[in-house]
């Protein structure tokens, strides 16, 4: 019976750990398949974007559509829940986008728990907390630094034998708020 308790105790303690992980997998997908309400908050923005590709993505958490499109010179992704519902808008951009004392924060706290630390992506996030769909969308493009904006930063750091990715995401201060690691997959290329 304490074998049995054991066991169990352990089961549990092991997928609360995978949970922090980030396995997604993410598929191509038409145009038709895309849901028609997020389509319609994003089309105007679409009419002037270039290569413009339509994305269903799982992960252990959750199943979402994601736009991905240029726009003038960012990489922009645009992620809805399974209903269409607007989650957030990222932009791809470069640790001098982000403010000063903010990159401090965020530099400091990397040096301070990584060994190594190379950053592979930062991109700027707006994220839809109770804000109206359409005034996230004219926030996130017109690229307004605001206090609730985050940025998540996609490292590698040096591992028992090799390198881990991870996703770590702050507030607009610097503030760390949340850490997964991300498991390598086989389509890289896809992402911007």
């Amino acid at each position: 019976m304490i074998k049995y308790k054991f066991f169990i105790g352990f089961l549990s303690l092991t997928c609360i750990c995978w949970s922090q992980d980030k396995n997604e997998k993410e598929f191509r997908i038409s145009k038709p398949e895309f849901p028609s309400n997020a389509y319609e908050l994003i089309s105007e923005q679409l009419a002037s974007a270039k290569r413009i590709r339509y994305y269903f993505e799982t992960d252990s958490l959750k199943k979402s559509y994601e736009a991905k499109f240029k726009k003038g010179r960012l990489h922009y992704s645009v992620e809805f829940d399974e209903n269409g519902k607007l989650e957030d808008v990222e932009f791809i951009i470069e640790e001098k986008d982000i403010p000063e004392e903010s990159w401090k924060k965020i530099n400091t706290y990397l040096q301070d728990n990584f060994e190594k630390v190379r950053i592979k992506k930062i991109q700027q996030q707006y994220r839809s907390n109770g804000i109206i769909e359409k005034e996230l969308i004219y926030q996130a493009f017109q690229n307004l630094i605001l206090p609730h904006i985050n940025y998540e930063i996609v490292f590698a750091s040096k591992a028992n034998k090799g390198y881990q990715t991870y996703e770590a995401l702050f507030d607009a201060k610097g503030m760390f708020l949340k850490l997964r690691k991300s498991l390598s997959s086989a389509y890289d290329h896809v992402l911007y």
